[in-house]
């Protein structure tokens, strides 16, 4: 959920400096491609934010051991949302997204070190895909 309030503060400060902005004579608020960037990133917050809940909710219904393929799922998608939100919402201040004046910077580094923290994505995605794979293995016969 850390990593959701870090999108959802990034994709705040997108829409203020979106409606500040002007470029090519009209607010970047206004320009397709940063509504869409804008779009995007709403949608991906929501899909994460609904992933989590769903995490913790079979957690407490069939515990930890159980929920590991969701626990293993927000670890990769919510880092990877938050980078990209992030990266999104530095886009939009150009050159001033990477500095320090408005956090960017630091909301990036913080998200991009949660992809690492706690196992690389490679090793959450490689343990989806064996459980996901194991579920289509054919049943072994003894002979």
């Amino acid at each position: 959920m850390r990593a959701v309030g870090l999108a959802e503060r990034a994709l705040e400060l997108m829409c203020r400096r979106l409606n500040e902005r002007t470029a090519f004579g009209k607010p970047l608020a206004q320009q397709g491609v940063m509504i869409e960037r804008f779009a995007t990133s709403r949608i991906q917050i929501d899909q994460v934010r609904l992933l989590v809940l769903h995490a913790a909710w079979k957690m407490d219904e069939v515990g930890k051991e159980e929920s590991r393929r969701e626990i293993a799922e927000i670890k990769v998608a919510a880092a990877a949302m938050a980078c990209e939100v992030v990266d999104r919402a530095i886009q939009a201040f150009g050159g001033a997204g990477v500095t320090d004046h408005y956090g960017l910077g630091y909301m990036y580094k913080y998200a991009r070190t949660l992809q690492i923290v706690d196992g690389p994505d490679e090793v959450h995605r490689h343990q989806l895909g064996r459980q996901e794979l194991a579920k289509y293995a054919p049943a072994r016969t003894h002979v």
